[in-house]
Parts: structure tokens; C-alpha cells; sequence
């Protein structure tokens, strides 16, 4: 028995071994593909390894942007080549989050100790990838390059709380979407202070300051609409999706006129901008700094306060992430602002009054969001910090929030009755208040406005009895992609709903209607029926879906764009009638033609 035991011991540490060998093999460069010339110049993408009839063009230069500038034109390399295998730098970001939250991913999932071990150990050797303040680098992996019709095109906007991420993240490299039919686009854009701080410096020299992220992605689907024929794609049939961060962008640009026509459809998962008070210069909320408030705060230490843009632009980078890592409690300020120029107005009012594009739309989010956060908020809501003493102080502080009979009710709804029940209420409740009632928001507006919609609930999860964080926050993007982890074997159900989840991804991407041959009928969106699709296996039709308690969380959410939008902020509306560096006035130039 103990000459057993030794056998089996050596047996898994070899295995472990091997495993940990074939995790840390460098990738082989990929054979090079036929010379392509785009707008800018040459250029040499690769052969995807794993389906030679796929094309892969990375780190592709969409945009230049000095620091804390709109987006400039892109750069050119005329008849030079340029090499397109491998990715760009990402852009400049703090790293200890992300780390962080891929580790309770690991811890939560009930893997086995050694897989979990494994890959911990495996994260943790990872080199930190080549990173930049010059950094506005595109993707595309194309399976039309024969000189077919220009088929679809997807463009992802990574998540990320617009602190962090990547649009070359393995999770997004896949072939599962191209191989369906789509030209598939993955973007980076600025990030955190680099991509959202506002001053008062740099609004006076520019006219606003602090969207430059947003900036960025209508800059890359310019890019896309201009450049993307000659990678087989079709220009005039353009879905904008993302998940998280990602899909809150994709409202952004729904709200912001710089962004009228450059998309075609939108997919959001789990996420919505809908509640982002932050105005430029003057809050109509006391609970809500302006940015510039906080960008002043935030380079106090770092520059005098008279500086001027150039000597803020002259801040080593190094400095300003640094702060950022020290300062994380300034940190979620740095998101999109109402400036009057790039977002004229509270996105969420935007939605609810009807002034964003009305596209057909694919919207949802996933059963158990708020697992992966409430540890670290201790709140049933984004809207206060905290909840924590007697049950008394926590009802006292929902109160506060919601007012006194629809905190009662809530209570009741989410099961938070007791001191026992009101963490595992409140990680439910978190969920819906972070990403659901935004999610049907959206999706409810886009419906009475006229146009198809169609809205999900993910609800798979890891089979593993030792799981802890159900269907949590971007647990569908490996179905969405098929880049499911080696480490995470995938079953028959889940290799189905993988299927089904793609095929509707991209027919709604062809078509603006997800439904086809091969999967299940999914029924448009109404305020009436009210119907969301279950995505699990197998799928089916869920009605009514958390109705009471997103009812109570909207009516919440309409009170706060109601305050928002009461007080006038003349500040923040039209700061310069004269259009911003690098972007492109298309009704003048339409006009002009």
C-alpha cells in the first residue's frame, strides 16, 4: 500500500509536471500570409495555427493620441511591410486588481487543488505584458480573404471597470465567431487616469477633457468602417459589442452624437452606463464629485496647481499609475463625464428620453453577479458603501437608499431578513442592482422605441459541487468565443450551449435577428411579455424575470436620473462649438458633398 501511494504520488507530480511544461510553451509564430495593403500601407498578418483558412492581423495602429488628447489620425508606413502576428502593447493600467479577480475566478469555480494550484501557478509566472502609453492598437482575425461577399463584422470592446484589460486577451483571441461568419475586431482603448482623468488645465486648452477612452473607440470603428473591406468584412453592417466595461462603452457611444453611424446593432453583456452621475465640471448630486474635483485631487501630489496642460502631460507615466495603485478610492471616478461635447447629457437619460440611436439590440447579464463583488463592497448597492453593524444599521442605511417601504420590500425579496440571510440576499441583490435592472432598462427602452430586442439571462454553472460564485460576472465569454480554459473541461451540455450561444451571437450579427436554423426560437422583447432567454442547457423561456425586485431597483434608478437631470449644469453644455482634435464632423462633411 505505502509503495502504492509513493507510485501515485510521483505519477501526479509528473503529471503536474507536464501540464505546468505545456502551459509555459511560447507560442510558434504563425506562417506569414500574403502581403495586404489598407489605407495606411503594408502589411503581413498570420495563419491561425489551428485553422489555416483564418487570417489573424494584429497590433494594427488605428489611432495616435499624445497623453490626455482626443485621438489623431493613424499613423502611415507606406510600402514598407509591417508585420501583423503579434499584438500590440496594452495600454498603460494598474495590475493588481485584475489580478485579484481572476483569482477568485480560480478560487470560486471548485476546481480540484491541484488544477487550482496549477493555475495559480501558472498566472503567477506569467510575465506582465508590454505595456505603453502609445497603445491604440486593433485586431482582426478574418476567415474571407478569397474575395467573397464582405461578410459581418463584430467589433468587442474589452471589460475591465475602464481601469484595466485588453482587446488581445486569449479569452477574446478564438476562432469559434469567425469560423461562423463574422470578421471579428478586438480593440483596446485608454485606460483609468490616462483614459478618464479630467482638470481644469486640460479643459481649457482642449474645450473638455476626461472621455478620452471613448474617444479612442470611435476612433478604432473610423478605423473599421474605412478599413475593414479589405480584410472581407462589410462596412455598412457593423455590431458593436461588449461585456461589462466593454458594454457600458457601448452606451457611451449609443449616447454621444461623435458616435452617430458607426454602428449598425449592439450587443451589451452586463453592463449599461445608465447610472454614471459624474458631470465635468459642476455635480447636480452631492453624493457625486465633478471630475475635475477629482482629477485635481488625484494630481496633487503630482503637479503644482497651476499647471498647465503641458506640464501635466509631462508627468512620468510611471508616477500617475503609481498614484492610481495608492489612491483606488478615486480610482471609479475615472469613467466617461458629462462634458456637453462628447456626452451632452446623463447617459441614462439619454436611454430613458429617447436620445441615443435606436438599433436592434441584444442585452443581458448573468445569474449570480454579484459574487464576485460583494466581498470586496459589503453593500447591496452601488449606491452606498458599506452595510454592515446590527440589522438595524443595515435596514437604517437601505433606507437611506431606497426609501422606507421599498427597502422593506426589498428585504423581504432578496431574503435579507435576518443577520444570518442578509449576505447571501445581499450578494443576489448586488447582482441585479449593479447590472440587471440597467440591463432590462435599456432593453425596455429600446423595445418601446420600435426596435428589436432581445434579452438573456446566462445561468450555466461549473458543475463542481465545491463551486461558490454560481454564473458569475464574464462567465459567458467563453461561450460567447469557445475559448473555454484547458483547465476547465468542457462537457457535451456545455459544448451545446457553446454552439447555440455563437450561432445567435453572429446570426444577430448578420441579420439583427438572432434566431435561425439550428437553435431554438427566442421571442422578441416587450414591456409586456416581458421574456428573457435562459441561457443554460438545455435553453428555455423564462417570463417575468426577477420582475418585483428590477421594478423596485428602476423606479430607484428613475429618481436618480430625475435629480441628476433637475439642476442645470450650464457649464458642461457646449464648451466649444469648434470640433475636437481628430474627430470628424460627418453631417458637415455629408453636407459639404
Amino acid at each position: 500500500m505505502k509503495r502504492l501511494s509513493i507510485v501515485l504520488f510521483f505519477a501526479l507530480a509528473g503529471g503536474l509536471a507536464w501540464g505546468w511544461f505545456k502551459l509555459n510553451q511560447p507560442a510558434e509564430p504563425m506562417e506569414m500570409a500574403e502581403p495586404l495593403r489598407i489605407e495606411q500601407g503594408v502589411v503581413i498578418g498570420g495563419i491561425d495555427p489551428d485553422n489555416p483558412d483564418i487570417q489573424v492581423f494584429n497590433g494594427l495602429p488605428y489611432a495616435t493620441a499624445r497623453r490626455w488628447t482626443a485621438p489623431d489620425t493613424a499613423p502611415q508606413w507606406g510600402a514598407i511591410p509591417r508585420d501583423a502576428r503579434k499584438y500590440g502593447a496594452e495600454c498603460l493600467q494598474p495590475r493588481a486588481g485584475l489580478g485579484g479577480f481572476v483569482n477568485d475566478i480560480v478560487e470560486g469555480v471548485g476546481l480540484p487543488w491541484w488544477k487550482r494550484m496549477l493555475a495559480q501557478n501558472y498566472i503567477a509566472s506569467q510575465p506582465s505584458p508590454p505595456e505603453s502609453e502609445t497603445c491604440l492598437f486593433l485586431n482582426v482575425r478574418t476567415g474571407n480573404m478569397d474575395g467573397g461577399a464582405p461578410v459581418p463584422v463584430m467589433v468587442w470592446i474589452h471589460g475591465g471597470s475602464h481601469q484595466a484589460g485588453s482587446g488581445s486577451s486569449s479569452l477574446y483571441q478564438s476562432n469559434g465567431l469567425v469560423e461562423k461568419g463574422v470578421v471579428l475586431v478586438t480593440i483596446n482603448y485608454r485606460l483609468g487616469p490616462l483614459g478618464y482623468l479630467a482638470h481644469p488645465a486640460l479643459t481649457e486648452a482642449d474645450g473638455t477633457s476626461g472621455n478620452y477612452g471613448l474617444m479612442d473607440q470611435m476612433a478604432a470603428l473610423r478605423w473599421v468602417r474605412s478599413n475593414i473591406a479589405s480584410f472581407g468584412g462589410d462596412p455598412q453592417n457593423v455590431t458593436v459589442f461588449g461585456e461589462s466595461a466593454g458594454a457600458q462603452s457601448v452606451t457611451e457611444l449609443m449616447a454621444s452624437p461623435l458616435a452617430v453611424g458607426l454602428f449598425d446593432k449592439v450587443i451589451l453583456e452586463s453592463g449599461s452606463s445608465s447610472y454614471n452621475a459624474i458631470h465635468l465640471r459642476k455635480s447636480p448630486l452631492s453624493t457625486v464629485r465633478s471630475a475635475e474635483d477629482v482629477g485635481m485631487e488625484f494630481l496633487s501630489t503630482l503637479a503644482p496647481p497651476a499647471a498647465t496642460a503641458d506640464t501635466l502631460r509631462a508627468i512620468p507615466a510611471a508616477a500617475i499609475i503609481s498614484r492610481a495603485e495608492a489612491r483606488s478610492d478615486l480610482t471609479g471616478y475615472f469613467l466617461p463625464n458629462v462634458d456637453g461635447k462628447v456626452l451632452p447629457q446623463m447617459i441614462g437619460k439619454a436611454i430613458r428620453d429617447g436620445d441615443v440611436p435606436r438599433v436592434p439590440m441584444l442585452a443581458g447579464y448573468n445569474a449570480d453577479e454579484g459574487s464576485l463583488f460583494y466581498e470586496r463592497m459589503n453593500s447591496p448597492t452601488v449606491l452606498s458603501k458599506q452595510m454592515t453593524g446590527t440589522l438595524d444599521d443595515r435596514e437604517a442605511a437601505l433606507a437611506d437608499v431606497f426609501g422606507t417601504n421599498p427597502a422593506k420590500a426589498l428585504q423581504s425579496l432578496y431574503g435579507m431578513e435576518s443577520l444570518e440571510t442578509w449576505d447571501s440576499g445581499a450578494t443576489d441583490m448586488l447582482g441585479d442592482d449593479m447590472f440587471g435592472v440597467h440591463m432590462r432598462f435599456i432593453g425596455k427602452h429600446n423595445a418601446d422605441a420600435g426596435q428589436p430586442t432581445w434579452m438573456y439571462m446566462f445561468s450555466r454553472t461549473w458543475p463542481s459541487k465545491h463551486q461558490t460564485i454560481g454564473a458569475y460576472h464574464a462567465a459567458e465569454i467563453p461561450f460567447v468565443f469557445d475559448s473555454h480554459s484547458p483547465l476547465m473541461p468542457v462537457s457535451h451540455a456545455d459544448e451545446k450551449l457553446t454552439g447555440a450561444m455563437m450561432t445567435y451571437w453572429t446570426n444577430f450579427a448578420r441579420t439583427g435577428d438572432p434566431n435561425g436554423e439550428g437553435v431554438p426560437e427566442w421571442p422578441l422583447y416587450t414591456s409586456e411579455t416581458d421574456k428573457w432567454m435562459a441561457l443554460d442547457y438545455p435553453l428555455e423561456i423564462v417570463r417575468e424575470l426577477r420582475a418585483r425586485k428590477l421594478d423596485i431597483l428602476e423606479e430607484n434608478l428613475n429618481n436618480r436620473i430625475d435629480a441628476v437631470t433637475q439642476i442645470v449644469a450650464p457649464r458642461d453644455v457646449a464648451l466649444q462649438d469648434e470640433p475636437l482634435p481628430g474627430v470628424v464632423d460627418e453631417e458637415a462633411v455629408a453636407n459639404s458633398n
